[in-house]
């Protein structure tokens, strides 16, 4: 993610910035990539703090009118933990913009959302002929790493939620194509295979012992729909990793010069390359600190494959090209 200027004064915004450090209201515009002052605010930036621009006073930004069905107010915390979902969503779908997707450019359907809370019953969460599921209590800290220590998984976010749906939906759309599927079952396999058996062998039977050659992570190996899920959220990871670290104006020997954007990179193995030696730098702070890694995760040549699979239809696809 990009750090950016601040159109009132000096100093620079982050992404989720509302005002500026001097206090005057602002807000982000998709489309040009930069704050604007005293916009048209977005609806929800009282309830939810949204700090996109609107199409008009009184209107959803872009991001939140994709959400249809939002969260019973009367479950507890269900609103603080929507605030933080769709923050979420907004910079994921801010991340897919830099190659098009959901854009005014893009002829494609957009994703609908449905943010629900967990009362008495869990929510499941997934994606269906374009309708996009996410449980908000998974922005709720202890939920989340509560869940990811019982599925004994190494990174569990809403951002990564978040991408591993969209993910199954840009798979919806690019298997509207006429050349995607063949191309895609030659590299991950065929997605016609029995869903609920695939899963169901899987939590009853684990990976197979080699997964680690082959998949990015063990739960990919259940199915080729959840292998590329898998798949497009670790390029979205790698590829935000790096132009965040750019943007931060940190320094490698790995980096190239002259004001390269990872996102406009065309070479995956580049691209992958950079990012997985800035991992390793990241890393190695964190444990400093006593904290996770922050991409704990192996990229073994059949996955680089895979991810240059990926990389390759997600930077042409929204375009049709």
């Amino acid at each position: 993610m990009r750090v950016f200027s601040n159109p009132v004064g000096p100093g620079s915004l982050w992404f989720d910035n509302l005002t500026t450090a001097d206090g005057t209201p602002v807000a982000y515009d998709p489309q040009a990539r930069a704050f604007l002052p005293m916009p048209p605010f977005c609806a929800n930036r009282e309830r939810i703090n949204c700090n996109w621009i609107a199409p008009k006073q009184g209107a959803l930004c872009r991001s939140c009118a994709m959400t249809t069905l939002t969260p019973d107010p009367n479950i507890p915390d269900a609103i603080f933990n929507w605030a933080l979902t769709e923050a979420a969503k907004r910079w994921v779908l801010d991340n897919l913009g830099r190659w098009h997707w959901f854009r005014p450019e893009d002829p494609g359907t957009r994703p609908v959302f449905h943010m629900l809370a967990e009362g008495n019953i869990p929510v499941l969460m997934g994606h269906g002929d374009g309708v996009v599921t996410i449980s908000v209590a998974e922005a709720d800290p202890v939920v989340g790493i509560t869940r990811r220590q019982t599925l004994a998984e190494p990174y569990r976010t809403m951002i990564g939620h978040m991408r591993h749906e969209i993910a199954h939906m840009l798979w919806w759309r690019l298997s509207l194509r006429d050349d995607f599927l063949e191309a895609f079952r030659a590299m991950f396999g065929d997605e016609r295979a029995n869903y609920t058996a695939a899963l169901q062998r899987y939590y009853n039977e684990g990976p197979p012992s080699d997964w680690t050659q082959h998949f990015l992570t063990s739960y990919a190996t259940s199915h080729p729909h959840e292998d590329w899920a898998e798949t497009t959220a670790h390029l979205l990871h790698l590829t935000d990793i790096t132009d965040s670290f750019v943007a931060a104006g940190l320094s490698s020997p790995e980096l190239p010069t002259g004001g390269w954007d990872p996102y406009a990179e065309p070479d995956t193995n580049r691209l992958i390359h950079i990012a997985a030696s800035l991992t390793v730098g990241v890393n190695h702070v964190n444990r400093s600190m006593g904290l996770s890694d922050l991409y704990p995760f192996v990229l073994s040549t059949t996955a680089r494959n895979k991810l240059t699979f990926v990389h390759d239809w997600l930077r042409r696809g929204a375009q049709g090209l």
